[in-house]
């Protein structure tokens, strides 16, 4: 199945043809527009000059690498440290995996394995790899068993949670516009509640009360005669 994430034809056809592609902009996903985020593993591969591969990233100078994600337009908000996450990436598919980056699914023998494998990627948090394992199922058709169960809630069927669900221009806004809700109701929930609370009542006149309260006097006694 093609990918379109990026919604640039030449980006996502490479997403959708080097597994190792997809991963780097599955890395990329983080603090920035995920349009940007996985339309930079092309740019990347143009500014080398040849194909993007785990193996020629893992051996490329460090400075190198770095200079490719921060010449301008940058590839992320923060160029260094990303790339040296790709590079460490890059580093430990070939260490592992041989250099085959989609041996990382089709290798897995459950759904517990294939989440194991994906969490131990630089870059990948819990929820990162439950989306990235939600993906793989519902778009990329990997889904051995149990793939739905470790990465719930994004395997929904008809949800519009994620980039696993992001398959054209329409449901890029609906995955837009439930992240934006979600962030509104974190943020309301967050905020102090400043409603004014009623004072409690002690059943005792207060100092303000009792000053306000006129006194009575005692009429004057006469004097004695």
């Amino acid at each position: 199945m093609d990918l379109h994430l990026s919604q640039e034809p030449e980006a996502d056809a490479l997403l959708s043809g080097n597994p190792f592609a997809l991963v780097v902009g599955m890395v990329l996903d983080q603090q920035v527009p995920l349009e940007w985020a996985f339309a930079s593993p092309l740019e990347l591969q143009r500014r080398l000059g040849k194909t993007l591969d785990a193996k020629r990233i893992a051996q490329m100078d460090p400075e190198a690498l770095t200079a490719a994600f921060s010449s301008k337009p940058a590839l992320h908000r923060y160029p260094g440290s990303m790339a040296a996450r790709v590079q460490e990436l890059a580093k430990l598919v070939v260490e592992r995996y041989r250099g085959r980056t989609e041996a990382i699914w089709t290798g897995a023998t459950s759904g517990d394995d294939l989440f194991r494998r994906v969490k131990e990627l630089p870059g990948f948090g819990e929820q990162k790899a439950r989306i990235f394992v939600a993906l793989l199922g519902k778009q990329l058709g990997v889904r051995p068993e149990g793939w739905d169960a470790v990465s719930t809630p994004f395997s929904e069927r008809g949800s519009f949670r994620s980039v696993a669900d992001i398959t054209d221009v329409e449901s890029l806004n609906k995955v837009r516009a439930f992240k934006q809700a979600l962030k509104a109701a974190n943020k309301a929930k967050a905020a102090p509640d400043t409603t004014e609370k009623p004072a409690k009542k002690t059943g005792k006149a207060t100092k303000t009360t009792t000053a306000s309260t006129p006194q009575r006097r005692r009429p004057a006694t006469a004097g004695k005669r």
